[in-house]
């Protein structure tokens, strides 16, 4: 159904932002913070309206703009790039998801960012549009502009606002995403040239419409069906477009940038790196790999899932031997971005539900555990498990929804981690059980590294540290309760996030053959 630009107010409506702050001096502190948590409630509140008003039944794309752009003739071919947005089951939860993130990060910067307060919410909205345009882009060309802009400002905030090697963080952050960056603007081009062009009515027109590129690289009635392409271009594509989503998701080995960037950023942007930009990556896998050449996914399942276990096994592997609670959060996220591997490789529906169930979870669970964590560093000025012990005693509250944060993470029913476990491991089970079940390891070293990181944390004698300590305010709690809330509704009732994905889901699986 078409809408009345209801994905260009919610991808621009921060922008509304930028000009308020504008107008107000940075001695303003007060005036800045307001602006800054107050504007990102606004697309909040239309994304929640667009859940609403999502129709779970319809298939194809809904809430369509689809604008003529730019348009330039090279000989006598047209080249066309459109202003095309729209979503479907895939991209509508994952925008619900970054606005939901966002606003809980924008009130977590209120209390945490403590300089140059109107620079880092003026970067923070401009990462904003870049987090909804990644997800309701339906043009290549729109998707990279989106896709550059959040690696562009994440550059700044991490290197204006982070710790001591904030600026050697912020440049590995950009060089790793910058090369991702850079196959993925080759690919793009290649992906133009070959299958992104249509008869128009002034003879062959170029697009990067990504529905276009869809229909010549699968559909049977198109000239350009998929048997007209060469296996050396259909792989070299897969392999490329694998490389520049993978850094981003980050699969092994390109996830040394994510180490270091997360222990030098501020807390709140690592709620913004861990519970959103990570999940572009698989968004892009999901998106353009499995629509752009669903036969080589289908062959690559194996493949596929033994990079989500390296993924898993890894990062649990590392996680469990971490003294410090960040890395112990990082090394967790690592790990669980291979479930989403596992989901994608099961090729049917229980796996494909799993990981987008994962994609919605983690991104709500590790928001959860990156706010704690700076939160306590904001009072203690340590991450050291070996110096935060007993803040069950001066801090219940936060220690109590931290503990319930990890029962949700190592997959404790009634709660999303265990809904979206229990869906990627059935899909790959039916279809991979060996891959499966040596797989399963990664939940036993889960629980090992959460009880392990939390009791540490919040039982035994209470540190020097943490004596006297106060507990989470009132604003710092809004974050935490919501973000749980979160993963307690998707828990016990699945279907509020099931039920919109099913339509998009049989469709995909009917490219594949599922």
């Amino acid at each position: 159904m078409n809408s009345i630009g209801l994905l260009t107010l919610i991808t621009f409506s921060p922008l509304l932002g930028v000009l308020l702050l504008a107008f107000v001096p940075k001695e303003k502190v007060s005036t800045i913070r307001f602006i800054g948590v107050l504007v990102t409630l606004i697309p909040l509140v239309l994304a929640i309206y667009l859940f609403l008003k999502f129709d779970p039944n319809a298939s194809g794309m809904q809430f369509v703009e689809n604008y003529k752009w730019i348009q330039f003739m090279v000989g006598d071919n047209t080249i066309e790039f459109n202003y095309s947005l729209s979503v479907d089951g895939l991209s509508m939860p994952l925008v619900l998801l970054a606005a939901i993130v966002a606003a809980m990060s924008a009130l977590g910067a209120a209390n945490i960012i403590e300089k140059r307060e109107k620079e880092y919410f003026i970067l923070f909205f401009l990462m904003q549009i870049g987090l909804y345009g990644v997800f309701v882009a339906q043009n290549l060309f729109l998707f990279f502009i989106f896709f550059e802009l959040t690696l562009i400002t994440m550059f700044f905030l991490v290197g204006i606002w982070g710790n001591e090697a904030r600026e050697d963080a912020a440049f590995t952050f950009l060089i790793y995403n910058g090369l991702g960056s850079a196959i993925m603007l080759v690919t793009f081009i290649v992906l133009l040239i070959n299958a992104g062009f249509y008869e128009g009515p002034n003879g062959p027109t170029f697009t990067t419409d990504i529905p276009t590129i869809i229909h010549n690289l699968t559909s049977p009635d198109s000239p350009y069906a998929q048997d007209g392409f060469s296996n050396a271009f259909k792989y070299g594509v897969f392999a490329a477009l694998l490389v520049a989503f993978g850094i981003k998701v980050p699969l092994f080995p390109f996830h040394s940038w994510i180490l270091k960037v997360h222990y030098q950023a501020p807390a709140t942007m690592s709620m913004i790196l861990s519970g959103v930009l990570l999940k572009i990556g698989a968004y892009g896998l999901f998106r353009m790999e499995y629509s752009f050449f669903p036969g080589i996914a289908k062959d690559l399942a194996t493949f596929l899932a033994i990079l989500g276990i390296i993924n898993l096994l890894y990062g649990a592997i590392l996680a469990f031997v971490q003294k410090d609670f960040k890395m112990v959060v990082v090394y967790s996220s690592i790990s669980h971005m291979g479930i989403i591997l596992l989901g994608l490789a099961a090729m049917n529906g229980y796996g494909f539900q799993g990981a987008i169930f994962q994609m919605v979870s983690h991104g709500l669970l590790s928001a959860l555990f990156f706010f704690i964590v700076g939160l306590i560093y904001k009072r203690t000025h340590t991450a050291n498990m070996e110096e935060l012990g007993g803040m069950a005693k001066t801090m219940p509250i936060t220690s109590g929804l931290l503990l319930t944060g990890a029962m949700a993470s190592l997959g404790l029913p009634g709660m999303s981690g265990f809904v979206s476990e229990f869906l990627s491991y059935l899909g790959v089970f039916k279809t991979m059980p060996v891959l499966a079940a040596i797989g399963t390891l990664g939940i036993v070293f889960t629980s090992a590294y959460l009880l392990r990181a939390v009791l540490n944390v919040t039982y035994g004698p209470t540190r020097e540290k943490v004596q006297g300590l106060s507990d989470a305010t009132a604003i710092e709690l809004v974050p935490m309760v919501v973000l749980v809330a979160f993963v307690i509704l998707i828990g016990v009732y699945p279907a509020i996030l099931g039920d919109p994905i099913q339509t998009t889901l049989q469709s995909l699986l009917s490219k594949i053959g599922g």
